[in-house]
């Protein structure tokens, strides 16, 4: 355990987050390319229906990632504000609880989504046209739910643990296999998108075994079989400190339902129907993504550094970490942003050339809704900054302000008036507010950390 302290407690931060933030994207990054894989060579070997079905199934996968992401955040903040208090056992029994109520999610969304497949996607924006497809992709995907919901979990404790380099190593393996396997059941076998399903669960349960075999040797974390079963006490400070977690998923779900649906309703009273505005909606929401899942890797990888210094009363370089984590995000972000300005049409034609209306459409789709992503680093990283310090209220607010205070009523309210293309300029403006807020946010918490560290610092000298 010292050998751990000594790595999160003294190392350079500068050091520090460009070790945790290398494997953290990757990790992110191949988390992405499970869909990004599927959308490519689903657009190519089906077609853009094919790519519209996905685009409705994932809100399966959000709801997955919603409370998947709530156990392992929850878990990894509560393992390492323990460590960083010298309390060992604490830290380990919340391993255990986490890990327990990993795997009775997976199990549960996927005895739910099979039971109720139709209405769900229905639901989720489903046309008469996609559907079948749709139905075909989700049976397969819901069988690895079991399977991604403890690997995210085991993933993050492994970083927690001080192995970032095993936790992206376990998931780039699964990424490996899927993009092996999805040209040779998509164009080889036909199986077309129940190929492509099939290929992201085998994926997904290697990354699995690969991080369940680490995890029983990890250096200092370690659990018993007893800590699995339910303990309320546990549970209940794994929910309240992944609590922000989850709502961003579950914002991120509600919001993209609403998308799917107003795509299809906007787009009937266009010269693009319903499909081509669902279906580019979702590519564009896919690319984002590839991109977003950097700043989340960075982000992500402050986590246990955040924690394990507030933890040990480190104001300073908790502060110090802020500053450089929101810097390295939005470089990040203005790289992306010049691609997706510059480069819309190469971009969108990898997904598959279908016609030219399709393309336009896509051309545009993709402008418009990332004008302002070179920034939109900066929410996620206050977001996990609270979660990580134990302070969840903070937290939550910034979780509900981009998706359910500002997006969700602009994109109902603005296509009312400028139709179609009201949905995707909804994004950006809902974006300024949002950053507003975490940037209104994080300067109160910077005059705090300035004020506690001097405290602390008195305390030391005295």
């Amino acid at each position: 355990m010292a050998e751990n302290e000594n790595i999160l407690g003294t190392q350079k931060i500068s050091k520090l987050l460009l070790a945790y933030s290398v494997p953290g994207v990757i990790s992110m990054l191949v988390n992405s390319i499970y869909n990004m894989v599927d959308q490519i060579f689903i657009g190519r070997g089906v077609g853009y229906l094919g790519n519209g079905a996905t685009t409705v199934s994932f809100p399966f996968v959000q709801l997955l990632l919603a409370l998947s992401i709530m156990t392992s955040a929850g878990t990894a903040a509560n393992a390492g504000l323990n460590l960083g208090r010298k309390d060992q056992r604490k830290a380990d029994s919340f391993v255990g609880s986490g890990f327990g109520l990993a795997l009775f999610w997976g199990i549960m969304l996927l005895i739910i989504g099979e039971l109720f497949m139709v209405p769900m996607l229905n639901f989720f924006g489903a046309t008469p046209d996609n559907l079948p497809y749709a139905i075909s992709y989700s049976r397969i995907v819901l069988i690895g739910f079991p399977f991604v919901t403890t690997s995210i979990m085991m993933n993050d404790i492994i970083r927690a643990d001080g192995l970032p380099r095993f936790a992206m190593i376990s998931m780039l393996a699964g990424a490996i296999v899927n993009i092996i396997l999805d040209p040779i059941f998509i164009f080889i076998c036909h199986w077309g998108v129940a190929g492509a399903a099939l290929a992201t669960i085998l994926g997904q349960v290697l990354s699995c075994f690969l991080s369940m075999w680490k995890f029983r040797s990890l250096r200092t974390l370690h659990f018993k079989p007893a800590d699995m079963k339910p303990a309320f006490p546990r549970i209940k400070m794994i929910v309240i400190i992944g609590m922000s977690a989850f709502l961003t998923q579950m914002a991120n779900l509600v919001s993209q339902i609403i998308l799917n649906n107003q795509a299809a309703k906007y787009g009937l009273m266009s010269e693009y129907g319903a499909d081509i505005p669902v279906t580019c909606f979702g590519i564009t929401m896919k690319i984002v993504s590839l991109m977003m899942s950097m700043i989340i890797g960075i982000t992500n990888a402050t986590q246990p550094i955040f924690a394990y210094n507030f933890g040990a009363r480190k104001f300073d370089r908790v502060s110090e970490l802020v500053k450089k984590a929101a810097l390295t995000t939005m470089v990040v972000g203005f790289v992306g942003w010049i691609f997706f300005q510059t480069m819309p049409g190469q971009i969108i034609g990898i997904f598959g050339q279908e016609s030219e209306l399709y393309n336009k459409f896509g051309i545009m789709c993709l402008r418009n809704m990332t004008l302002t992503v070179f920034v939109m680093g900066i929410p996620m990283l206050a977001g996990v900054y609270f979660q990580s310090v134990g302070k969840p209220m903070r937290a939550v607010i910034l979780s509900l302000s981009r998706q359910i205070i500002f997006l969700i009523p602009i994109i109902l309210i603005l296509p009312i008036f400028i139709g179609l293309p009201g949905v995707m300029y909804a994004y950006p403006i809902a974006d300024v507010f949002s950053i507003s807020l975490s940037v209104f946010l994080f300067v109160q918490e910077l005059k705090l950390l300035r004020k506690m560290s001097k405290e602390q610092n008195q305390v030391d000298a005295g």
